[in-house]
């Protein structure tokens, strides 16, 4: 099985969140797909299959099946673009369709995904608390102006805003009570931001629940932040950049436009580059 190697939301020749890439005639099986995906040892494995009006796609972590990633169809858009030329490819995923454009830049691909919808809901306290628990945070930690919620965007985060910058890049927690909170709770990763600006913000992404300690770029988890910041009314003035990944040596950088109409797709874009096989 081919498996491509792509670094998607990349800072230049370097940084971004790597993807393994499997594009074929079919689907293997999803047996078949965990396993390559603990195999590829990414934190997602993105398979796509040609159908007649697009691609039927499917993401692994390497330890469970996720209904959408971000950086992954960031990916799968640069290799479609290398493979069948630049353009934009509709994608059929488990529960949504949504679209990724690419085009190639000379030893880089740009790339940009359409998300699901997104929604967004207050964070009830007592997850609040068991996850700042998690990460040895108090209250005080947290940024007043973006309180806790759950967020949406074809997958379903937690995101905690930080006052500081220092909060932030000291992040730690264990694994596996990462990972049984999360999926006690039905999250795909928990999102914690530090807004250095209005539009500019820090984040980091804990993905436990794959069995991924950290995620460098999260392209779902910022489009639903996108989603978050337009329903309290956050002065985005229509975009936002987010820097990811820098505490993990793996600098990646997204930019997220969100449109007016509550719930819409936002769009979400970067590089990517081609990682040796």
């Amino acid at each position: 099985m081919n498996i491509l190697k792509i670094a998607a939301f990349s800072d230049g020749d370097t940084g971004g969140n790597p993807a393994g890439v499997f594009i074929g005639s079919a689907l293997p099986s999803a047996a078949q797909m965990q396993e390559v995906a603990a195999e590829v040892g990414f934190s997602e494995t993105v398979f796509a299959a040609r159908t007649a009006d697009g691609w039927r796609v499917r993401y692994f972590s390497p330890q469970s099946e996720v209904p959408f990633c971000g950086h992954a169809t960031i990916a799968l858009g640069a290799a479609l673009a290398l493979q069948q030329g630049d353009g934009v490819f509709a994608l059929t995923l488990n529960h949504a369709e949504v679209t990724v454009e690419g085009k190639r830049d000379g030893s880089l691909v740009a790339a940009a995904l359409q998300s699901p919808r997104t929604r967004s809901v207050a964070a009830e306290p007592t997850l609040v608390s068991d996850t700042l628990g998690l990460f040895g945070y108090t209250s005080d930690d947290l940024d007043p102006r973006i309180p806790p919620a759950l967020i949406h965007a074809g997958a379903d985060h937690l995101v905690l805003a930080l006052k500081d910058r220092a909060t932030l890049s000291a992040m730690a927690y264990a694994l596996e009570a990462g990972r049984s909170l999360m999926n006690r709770a039905g999250l795909t990763t928990i999102l914690l931001v530090r807004a250095e600006t209005a539009q500019l913000f820090h984040t980091r992404n804990p993905f436990a629940s794959g069995g991924v300690y950290e995620d460098p770029a999260t392209g779902a988890a910022t489009a639903a932040l996108g989603g978050y910041l337009r329903d309290i009314a956050w002065p985005h003035a229509g975009a936002i950049d987010v820097v990811q990944g820098e505490d993990m040596g793996m600098l990646s950088r997204l930019h997220a436009e969100i449109p007016p109409t509550p719930g819409s797709s936002i769009r979400v874009s970067g590089s990517a580059r081609i990682m040796p096989a």
